[in-house]
């Protein structure tokens, strides 16, 4: 078995789960999640703990086990403390700013590119004194704050000759010497 799936889930106080079926629905402080379970997994709720059990013993369920406890944790997660990611802009002219709610950025192409949020439970926010060199993406679910973190920093990668692109916090980008005359 799974030594991941194996481990309870501890739910805090202001956290509500419902399970109807395979279908398991997390109330929380910050908002509420579903997941659809696999039908190969069993999810009891016994006094304030989740556990995740797979209903047949084999090879495909035992694969299963592990990821399904690991995302009812990050739900649970995402509803009391929620997640973020946060991007930093290097090079000349590079930046990013707040529309409403979009995300306004200038990366050296002819036009600014705006990104809306992809939901209600997802926010951006530009930090003032990083004069529009970080982003701070802020939500519930962490796949979607993963996915559009990763999208934001397609439009400009770091580039390993002058470092300029978008990068997250804490990534180390190798440095390439330029030609040597």
């Amino acid at each position: 078995m799974s030594r991941i799936g194996k481990k309870a889930i501890p739910l805090p106080p202001k956290v509500e789960v419902h399970l109807d079926g395979q279908t398991v629905l997390v109330k929380g402080p910050k908002g509420q999640m579903t997941l659809m379970v696999h039908p190969a997994m069993r999810v009891t709720l016994e006094e304030s703990k989740l556990l995740v059990s797979p209903a047949v013993a084999e090879k495909p369920e035992k694969a299963l086990h592990g990821m399904t406890r690991a995302l009812l944790a990050n739900l649970v997660t995402g509803v009391t403390q929620g997640f973020h990611r946060t991007l930093l802009i290097e090079g000349v002219g590079y930046q990013a700013e707040m529309q409403g709610p979009n995300l306004s950025l200038r990366l050296g192409h002819s036009h600014p590119i705006i990104v809306p949020p992809p939901d209600s439970q997802t926010s951006f926010e530009v930090p003032a004194d990083s004069r529009g060199h970080t982003i701070l993406i802020n939500g519930i679910d962490k796949q979607v704050v993963g996915q559009i973190a990763a999208e934001i920093r397609k439009w400009r990668p770091p580039e390993p000759y002058k470092g300029k692109g978008i990068r997250y916090e804490g990534e180390f980008v190798r440095r390439k010497a330029g030609k040597t005359g």
